[in-house]
């Protein structure tokens, strides 16, 4: 079965982009002292993922961000995900604009007072910064400049989406990235085609500020609690539902990803060993085919759901797909055969993907109905499932 050059790139710009959910355990030792850890972002979904860790591990936490979804949060009378004792400074990663510049007419005038770029950090001083929200070099550098002088280390969260082609299983950090003929773009295109790019810009910018300081993570598919993707949490909510379940391609097809909360315990392991380089960060190649993935999901949710496995053509020609589920043919037959050798080397570790699915589900029943709709408002799209079955059972 194809995939699209527009649908790949839509699907996989998020691989490196909710509320309530009790703090993972921490599978490290924690570093003998508190270290001080600024957080660049800090609020949707990989970031109190390190928050609630580095927490759990004694450190020090502040969040810079521009309130945004705080703001959201609490006009929708959701609850707050910034734990007591994280400190909170407010400015905007563009050097040029202030904390409120996201605000639309619809959101009431903007505050004369309003915090200007990065200008709550000066005078600061920590140990680490980790960059959750870094999207275009000119604001990389910024921050980065900014803080050469006041923190050790500088991890910038980048994505696996920065290699120029995903042809080859088992490629490495040293396959070529994408590049850019005009790097001052910042807009990541109609179809997110300057996604990956950008972010390998990113990467450069932050190393040629502080050499030899920085660890550049490049997730996949980031899963797990607070996921409102809907591309991974199809799959445990479907499968929840029992009955008999379509399933595009084949038992062996291989699928990589990683749950928020072991990569969030890892870049906390990474700080506190001083840890530097460029490394992949997902599942180990060749660990997790779709057949296994599905039968965890199932283990992990408790149901009796039938797989029915259909041909990647005809599904093709029925136009039903899943999410996550890449095809590992053609250009695409290494995107989930990435090595982690180097990760796991540096101490990654990866829990069992029952546990990732009992828990997405979980975080994702306990919200309130109004949120469950905006969440997974059109994950399970059930008619086109029977129908597609219909077909497939008449035709065999």
């Amino acid at each position: 079965m194809s995939i699209s050059r527009r649908s790949f790139v839509r699907m996989t710009a998020g691989a490196g982009l909710a509320s309530m959910v009790a703090p993972s355990f921490a599978r490290f030792c924690p570093a003998a002292s508190p270290m001080r850890v600024l957080i660049l972002g800090g609020t949707s979904f990989l970031g109190p993922a390190c928050t609630d860790v580095l927490l759990a591990h004694g450190h020090h936490v502040t969040h810079f961000n521009r309130g945004r979804l705080e703001t959201k949060r609490k006009e929708a009378g959701r609850a707050s995900v910034v734990p007591d004792g994280v400190e909170v400074l407010y400015g905007n990663r563009d050097p040029d604009k202030t904390a409120d510049e996201w605000k639309g007419p619809q959101d009431g005038e903007r505050d004369p007072q309003s915090p200007k770029g990065l200008s709550q950090l000066v005078g600061k001083k920590w140990d680490a910064v980790i960059d959750t929200s870094g999207y275009a070099p000119r604001i990389v550098r910024a921050s980065a400049e900014l803080l050469k002088d006041v923190v050790k280390s500088y991890v910038f969260i980048s994505t696996i989406s920065v290699y120029a082609k995903n042809d080859t299983p088992e490629a490495d950090e040293t396959a070529a990235v994408g590049h850019m003929d005009d790097e001052s773009i910042e807009e990541m295109g109609a179809n997110f085609e300057h996604y990956g790019p950008l972010k390998a810009l990113c990467e450069k910018a932050a190393e040629s500020v502080m050499p030899g300081r920085v660890c550049n993570i490049r997730p996949g598919f980031i899963v797990g609690p607070r996921d409102v993707s809907n591309r991974f949490m199809y799959w445990p909510r479907r499968i929840s539902e029992g009955g008999e379940m379509a399933i595009p391609g084949a038992p062996e097809d291989p699928m990589q990803m990683i749950d928020v909360r072991d990569l969030a315990e890892w870049i906390v392991h990474v700080i506190e060993k001083s840890v530097f380089g460029t490394f992949n960060a997902t599942s180990p190649s060749g660990a997790m085919t779709l057949g296994s993935f599905i039968a965890a999901c199932r283990e992990g949710v408790g149901a009796d759901t039938k797989f029915t496995w259909i041909d990647r053509e005809f599904a093709q020609a029925e136009e039903f797909s899943l999410p996550l589920a890449i095809p590992p043919i053609g250009e695409l037959a290494g995107f989930h055969r990435r090595s982690t050798e180097r990760a796991m080397k540096a101490g990654l570790k990866i829990r069992p993907m029952a546990q990732t699915a009992e828990a997405t589900l979980k975080w994702y029943n306990d919200l309130t109905p109004e949120v469950q709709a905006r969440v997974g408002a059109h994950v399970i799209k059930k008619a086109a499932e029977e129908e597609l079955l219909r077909r497939w059972h008449e035709r065999t």
